[in-house]
């Protein structure tokens, strides 16, 4: 059952890599759902949070594709899986699994290109046939088909062999990926408070960094805390929207735009 479970998270993040519309292929969701239908639920929010993070200052811009967090998270989630079987300690395995997340989002993105060349014939099929419903479905089934793919491979190969592979790295070398993981969710962290960061939001990153260091507050209050904020910022900036349409405040033209 497990394994059924998991390839239908594997190929609705796919389809959602595309679609873009409910956030399966975000970190955050598919890693949880993979850890939540392997009972490691802990593990895969823990891994998806780290992803999230890294994942946060990528973008498509134009032309340009950003790597593909869809395949990262669901190959590295079934690695960790894997993994945890092992003698290895839970935050080496899950330091491994981020590390590994960046190359396979550059697979991915390699194998999102082809689709998308593959889409393309299917526009003209589209344009000939007039059946347009069918090569539509057939090409977003495309987008799924190319996660579902590696991941019944990773599935196929026994638990035994990963364990194997992971027990022969030396623990030094777990040491490293663990602080490497940590610094890499910084420097995405960053891009996108580089990109929000005015006079007006820096307040908040601050008050946000100070609370985050209280560990006796649960993470549920620190949501709550983080919607107040949100509002008392929609509320301050209200009364400046209107002053300059282009304002230095990135963040409060977004939030202008939805009100």
């Amino acid at each position: 059952m497990q394994f059924i479970l998991v390839l239908l998270v594997a190929f609705v993040a796919g389809i959602e890599g595309i679609l873009d519309e409910f956030e399966f292929h975000q970190p955050i969701v598919a890693c949880t759902l993979i850890g939540l239908v392997t009972n490691h639920l802990a593990e895969g929010l823990l891994l998806g949070g780290s992803l999230q993070l890294i994942a946060l200052g990528w973008a498509n811009i134009g032309a340009a594709v950003a790597p593909d967090v869809c395949l990262a998270s669901v190959i590295s989630s079934i690695l960790m899986v894997h993994g945890l079987e092992s003698a290895i300690e839970a935050r080496y395995v899950i330091a491994f699994s981020i590390a590994l997340a960046i190359p396979l989002s550059l697979v991915g993105l390699s194998l999102t290109k082809v689709c998308r060349n593959l889409a393309i014939k299917l526009v003209h099929k589209m344009d000939e046939t007039k059946n347009v419903s069918y090569y539509q479905w057939l090409g977003i089934c495309m987008q799924g088909i190319r996660v579902l793919i590696p991941t019944i491979v990773l599935l196929l190969i026994p638990s035994s062999v990963i364990c194997l592979i992971l027990e022969m790295i030396p623990v030094s070398i777990y040491k490293g990926l663990l602080i490497g993981s940590g610094v890499v969710c910084v420097v995405g962290f960053a891009i996108v408070a580089n990109v929000l960061g005015s006079k007006f939001t820096y307040p908040f990153f601050m008050i946000g960094f100070g609370l985050a260091c209280m560990t006796s507050l649960s993470l549920l209050s620190l949501c709550f805390i983080g919607g107040g904020l949100v509002w008392l910022y929609m509320l301050l900036n209200n009364n400046k929207k209107k002053e300059d349409a282009s304002s230095d405040d990135p963040l409060g033209d977004i939030l202008n735009d939805y009100e």
